[in-house]
């Protein structure tokens, strides 16, 4: 099966073949060209979303992916940026073993067509001179039969005319002569040129096309192989990275499995655990007998605390204040216990209900540690440096967290005051690179800083050492160096002051056994004995009858109006003013709020 044989006649339509034939080859060439695009794109999308969810570094975020499902995530987010370097790859390969690959060899299959194609019409340029240089000779044969039959034919009629003279009929006879040589060298000519031009078309049917056309099949036959190749190629490069890739999904599966809940569970509980003990029972008490409003020795901070002093600085006994409370000075908000039917001397508020005990429970199992104290309000709520605002597991936590901070620093400094020790040495040892005299100040700084963090270090190790029972807890003096007012700390309302009592004589939200109260009254006094009294914020109407009988509270006659100078902070406590020498708490639901002199209308608290 040649094309040179068969196909012997159809020039044109192999030239139409192999042209269609190289535009299918660069049609695949575009193909692979956009399939790498598409990797390439999917593979930055990919890669995009994966940095999209990786965590930001020192964030809060960073920090809650300790957990095992956590990691999982984080690992499943690498091996997807991995699974798109695969893709990438397979960009690559294609663009260097299929699309650059083609793109050269259709180039030289153009070349080679071309030439091919040249070879071929410029056999058909010959064997149509050599057709033409036939027929003009045939048609000369032909002319010259015909004249030298006209002049035989006058010969003829000469020759027979008695009245032509003999010099006429030897010249017709000559003439005769002359075309019928011109006849015969026309057709020797004729026969020699047709012989030729036989050849020729042999030659150009049976070995000049079939070597052309042969040349072009094989030429077209490789660009059939060579496609076939690089579609394999194409399967290959997609091939080659299914183990790589499969090993990304491995990885997927493997963190997967590498979830621990129980782990998990367990990180949860040292993140959150504040180290205090559940609330006791809440003993029944009985309201029905009349009795002095004076704290319950069946309270909750009792039920937990046996043989703890009782610290109360309610009533009227002059050696018990209420904490940070100086004489004629405003105490701080009270808890929100009070209520009017919890007050002696008032009646029960007609709008308040009283609470569960169910209700009172959970309140106080989710209400967050706040500090009430003068000293931390003035500093506009700052965080303790020794992290007292805490329960007892997450300061140690924090304290550890900040002790670990403390060595890394030193370390640094330390290397860095090596590095000036060493170059301080090669100075010495060489004086022309440098002066050592030079290096002296900024190796005393590196000194005394690394003195300073000791200093620090050691001081948090002291707060952590006490943090786990290792050593005493601090003295007086101690916690008037600090300025701070320490205390453990408990998941309550206010961690200032521990199993006080309020204005009204009754408890605030229980206290944890492990912590006590120490009232600093002296420093207090000193603090606040030249502030600037409050301004009023607002006026209220007394809706009852209230008397104030312990230290900080004020009393108020109903229908009575006076001014407000601190809203109630969520404590069920309002503080109010009579005038410059008269000022203290109230509770709340006895009273109607009218805030900013009733401009923006009346804030009403029952």
């Amino acid at each position: 099966m040649s094309w040179g044989t068969e196909l012997w006649d159809q020039f044109d339509n192999l030239e139409k073949h192999t042209q269609w034939g190289i535009d299918i080859l660069e049609k695949y060439i575009k193909f692979v060209k956009e399939r790498t695009e598409i990797e390439l794109s999917y593979a930055k999308q990919l890669r995009n979303l994966s940095k999209k969810y990786q965590p930001k570094k020192n964030s809060k975020e960073e920090e809650e992916y300790k957990y095992t499902s956590c990691k999982a995530f984080i690992s499943t987010l690498n091996e997807m940026n991995d699974y798109a370097g695969q893709h990438e790859v397979i960009s690559e390969n294609m663009a260097s073993q299929i699309i650059v690959d083609l793109a050269r060899y259709v180039q030289e299959l153009k070349q080679e067509r071309k030439s091919n194609f040249h070879d071929g019409r410029k056999a058909q340029q010959h064997i149509e001179t050599c057709w033409k240089q036939l027929e003009s000779s045939k048609r000369r044969f032909e002319r010259d039969c015909k004249e030298a039959d006209r002049a035989q034919q006058y010969f003829e009629k000469m020759d027979a005319d008695i009245n032509v003279t003999k010099a006429d009929v030897e010249k017709a006879r000559q003439q005769a002569q002359i075309r019928h040589q011109m006849a015969e060298d026309s057709k020797a000519d004729y026969s020699s040129i047709l012989q030729k031009f036989n050849h020729e078309q042999h030659e150009y049917y049976h070995t000049h096309i079939p070597n052309i056309f042969q040349k072009i099949q094989e030429m077209e036959e490789r660009r059939i192989v060579r496609i076939g190749d690089s579609m394999k190629t194409y399967a290959e490069v997609d091939r080659q990275v299914i183990p790589i890739i499969g090993k990304c999904l491995d990885g997927i599966v493997k963190a997967a499995e590498s979830i621990d809940q129980k782990n998990d569970s367990q990180l949860v509980i040292e993140a959150y655990k504040s180290g205090f003990e559940p609330p006791g029972d809440i003993e029944f008490e009985d309201y029905t007998q009349p009795m002095k409003r004076t704290v319950s020795d069946n309270s909750l901070s009792n039920s937990r605390g046996e043989g703890k002093p009782d610290l109360k600085f309610g009533g009227k006994s002059k050696g018990k204040l209420w904490p940070f409370i100086k004489k004629n000075k405003p105490p701080p908000p009270p808890p929100a216990s009070a209520s009017p039917s919890a007050v002696p001397n008032g009646p029960q508020s007609p709008k308040q209900q009283k609470e569960p005990l169910s209700h009172r429970f959970n309140e106080f199992m989710t209400s967050k540690p706040k500090i009430h104290c003068f000293r931390s309000l003035k500093r506009g709520g700052a965080t303790p440096e020794d992290f007292s605002n805490l329960p007892p597991e997450q300061r140690r936590k924090k304290l550890q967290q900040k002790v670990d901070e403390l060595n890394k620093e030193i370390q640094k400094e330390m290397d860095q005051r090596d590095a000036i020790t060493k170059m301080k040495d090669v100075y010495l040892k060489n004086p022309q690179m440098g002066d050592p005299a030079s290096l002296d100040h900024k190796l005393a700084e590196v000194s005394q800083n690394i003195e300073k963090l000791r200093l620090e270090t050691q001081k948090f190790e002291a707060w952590l050492a006490e943090v786990e029972g290792r050593l005493p807890a601090r003295s007086e003096q101690m916690r008037r160096q600090s300025g701070l007012y320490d205390s453990q700390n408990t998941p309550t309302v206010n961690n200032c002051a521990q199993d006080r009592e309020s204005p009204d004589g009754s408890y605030t939200e229980e206290q944890s056994q492990e912590s006590e109260v120490k009232v600093l009254a002296t420093d207090f006094d000193d603090e606040f004995d030249d502030e600037e009294p409050l301004p009023a914020i607002g006026t209220c109407k007394a809706l009852y009858t209230f008397e104030g009988q312990n230290e900080g509270t004020i009393s108020v006659v109903e229908g009575e109006t006076l001014y407000v100078i601190e809203e109630d902070k969520g404590d069920g406590w309002t503080r109010i003013r009579r005038n410059e020498d008269e000022e203290g708490y109230v509770p709340t639901s006895y009273v109607e709020v009218y805030l900013d002199k009733n401009a923006k209308g009346a804030k009403t608290y029952i």
